[in-house]
């Protein structure tokens, strides 16, 4: 029987674990990548158990535990485990279902369970070759904003490394001190998560682009493979001097992306004001949904 005593914090040297599991079973939401577990562990507090090669996840926010089904070989006994470790979790949403595959194979073994779409967790899902052309009616105030910003910003885009990581802190704080970072949670706790992801950039084997305006890094997007045909970009932030410039950081990044990758996950709105706006403006393809079953309904079945 699995305990909630099984789980244990995960770490940085948890990577290649998380890796060869995600080989063989492909994820498709980013909040179950490593890199955003590990970047945002001080706030959401992610804890793993590894049990009959399956590894299932919980985390646990303001003290509120929730719980995700098994990832690996499907064993019925194993979610049924993590369903009663989930219906005695104080939360009312303590199962949290971050696939397709996975919600259709619960609802064949527990019919009666209703799942409910959690929408500002959806992700959204671009194809990489829309982000990277711009082509059509759909983006040409986009197009626009991008050629003036071409014309007026002298802009140069060059990788992220070891040469310029410390002159991206700087745009970082930067960015923080433009938004007030300390006055918000949601941006408090997103520049942690960014410089956590910087000063592990190599180990945590991530990709990034910045853009010069005018000599200075006015923007970057930070990025990695999610699976074999969806590239995820993790963080993509610019500065207001140069209008435009966070079309062209979306554009150049799809640009790079499109040569390995169909898809392009520009994760969630995570609720935030005129963020859902933002990014529906580039017109998704689809989303990577995600649902949850309440605790009353679990109690029900064990």
């Amino acid at each position: 029987m699995l305990k909630a005593s099984d789980f244990r914090p995960i770490q940085l040297d948890d990577r290649d674990r998380f890796i060869r599991q995600y080989e063989r079973f492909q994820q498709v939401h980013s909040d179950n990548t490593f890199t955003n577990m590990i970047c945002w562990n001080h706030y959401a507090h992610y804890q793993f158990a590894d049990v009959e090669d399956n590894i299932i996840l919980s985390s646990s926010i303001e003290g509120n535990r929730r719980y995700r089904p098994p990832i690996g070989p499907r064993n019925p006994s194993l979610l049924l485990d993590v369903m009663t470790l989930a219906a005695k979790s104080g939360d009312e949403q303590p199962l949290f279902v971050l696939d397709p595959d996975t919600k259709n194979w619960i609802s064949l073994l527990y019919p009666q369970l209703n799942f409910y779409p959690e929408r500002k967790y959806f992700d959204y899902v671009y194809r990489a070759s829309d982000l990277a052309e711009l082509s059509g009616k759909g983006y040409l105030t986009i197009r626009h904003q991008l050629n003036q910003f071409r014309k007026t910003c002298s802009p140069m885009v060059e990788p992220i490394g070891k040469d310029n990581i410390e002159e991206v802190r700087l745009f970082l704080e930067q960015w923080c001190d433009w938004k007030d970072c300390d006055s918000e949670p949601v941006l408090a706790n997103e520049k942690k998560a960014i410089l956590f992801a910087l000063s592990h950039f190599d180990k945590l084997k991530l990709s990034g682009l910045a853009i010069r305006a005018e000599s200075k890094i006015g923007a970057i997007s930070i990025f990695e493979g999610l699976n074999k045909n969806t590239a995820l970009v993790h963080f993509e932030k610019g500065l207001p001097e140069c209008k435009g410039i966070y079309r062209a950081i979306n554009a150049e990044t799809a640009k790079l992306l499109v040569k390995d990758f169909t898809y392009i996950n520009r994760e969630s709105d995570m609720g935030v004001e005129g963020m859902r706006e933002a990014k529906m403006r580039y017109h998704p393809d689809h989303m990577a949904e995600v649902h949850y079953i309440k605790r009353d309904e679990l109690e029900k079945i064990i």
